[in-house]
Order: C-alpha cells, then sequence, then structure tokens
C-alpha cells in the first residue's frame, strides 16, 4: 500500500490560495492547479505550511460570500425603507 504524498511528514509543501482567499497545502514538486497560487516565500516542511495556513487562514468564508455579506450590511434595510 502506497502512502499519499500528502500525509508525508518529510515532504516538501508549498501554500496555495485561490481567489476566494482559500489556501491549502500543496507538493513543491506537482504543478499548481488552475485557479490556485503559490504564495510567494512559503516553502517548508509539512508542519510549517500547516502553521502559515493557520496563521493567515482566519476566515474559513470564502471571499465571495465576505463581500455578499458585507454588501448586506450596507443596504438599507427594508423595514427602514419602508418608513
Amino acid at each position: 500500500m502506497s502512502t499519499s504524498c500528502f500525509d508525508r511528514e518529510d515532504e516538501t509543501f508549498i501554500v496555495l490560495v485561490n481567489e476566494e482567499d482559500q489556501y491549502s497545502i500543496w507538493p513543491h514538486w506537482k504543478a499548481v492547479p488552475s485557479g490556485w497560487k503559490a504564495v510567494d516565500g512559503v516553502k517548508g516542511d509539512k508542519k510549517a505550511a500547516l502553521e502559515f495556513v493557520e496563521k493567515n487562514w482566519t476566515d474559513m468564508r470564502p471571499r465571495s460570500l465576505r463581500d455578499w455579506m458585507a454588501a448586506q450590511d450596507r443596504a438599507p434595510s427594508a423595514e427602514a425603507a419602508a418608513s
């Protein structure tokens, strides 16, 4: 039985981010998937990559949802519009 490269503690990883500000770790030797880009200067063992993600991905909501929610907060409420 083979072990996935993602399960290996001795693998070197990079950190990826997509347009929704979602993060992932990725083996450094694999091609970066479409829709993702590597975070500059972040490369190391699995623990270091996961620590970077934990420190920087503080809001799990996709960017589009955060933007929509912010727009809802700025929009006048239905009650205010009725008065």
